[in-house]
């Protein structure tokens, strides 16, 4: 376990040394909390994921019977969608994880704790245990210095004209429902630097590293 300086982030390594996803550790507490809830009689249970998480995230929310609900990145503003939405737990693609009982806010501790119980209810290591959890392929963040963020992120939606397309944080472009394999990203803007930030998953590893590459073309040419 890693944290960072003030122990709102916690960073799982598994016994290859090789790291376990956020998104993937954001499933594993999401079912823990969704089962403490269900225990604690809550039945309408909402659960948060920013926007860069994977889709396994939502998915795995579902299939645990509550709702999961998709934000925008950043802590503060997570935050106040805890307290507005009443949600139990909240997971981010950056390691931060929030719980309703902790006021809402992230813990790193916490989410440790909750991944060491769920390790622990089984007997699989924690590579193959978290590979459950990890079942897409992604990019990871990739972060590039641009002069003119808001030039490229024209450019970028100027080639993808017919698919789905939402503003939420940034732009995230998707494949359409009847294409197979499944594919996403988003590209936003650094709010301190610089820089656009690339973010690309698919149920096909060899498209997600096509599209990575193509988006990762435009934004640096």
């Amino acid at each position: 376990l890693a944290f960072d300086g003030d122990a709102d982030r916690c960073f799982v390594i598994d016994e290859k040394g090789q790291a376990v996803t956020p998104s993937a550790v954001a499933a594993i507490v999401s079912l823990s909390e969704i089962a403490r809830a269900k225990a604690n009689g809550n039945r309408d249970i909402v659960v948060l994921h920013n926007l860069l998480t994977s889709r396994a995230v939502a998915e795995f929310i579902e299939q645990a019977g509550a709702k999961p609900i998709r934000t925008r990145v950043g802590h503060s503003l997570i935050k106040d969608q805890m307290a507005a939405t009443g949600a139990i737990f909240g997971g981010e693609h950056s390691a931060h994880y929030y719980f309703k009982d902790f006021y809402g806010a992230d813990n790193g501790m916490l989410a440790a704790m909750q991944v060491l119980k769920e390790l622990g209810s089984q007997s699989l290591p924690l590579s193959e245990f978290a590979a459950r959890f990890d079942p897409y392929f992604a990019s990871g963040e990739i972060n590039s210095t641009v002069a003119d963020a808001k030039s490229k992120i024209s450019q970028i939606k100027a080639e993808y004209p017919n698919h789905p397309l939402d503003e939420l944080d940034g732009i995230t472009i998707s494949s359409a429902d009847s294409e197979s394999p499944w594919w996403w990203f988003n590209v936003r803007s650094s709010n301190t630097e610089p820089l656009l930030r690339l973010n690309v998953e698919s149920s096909d590893e060899s498209v997600c590293k096509a599209l990575t590459d193509k988006v990762l073309g435009i934004i640096r040419s």
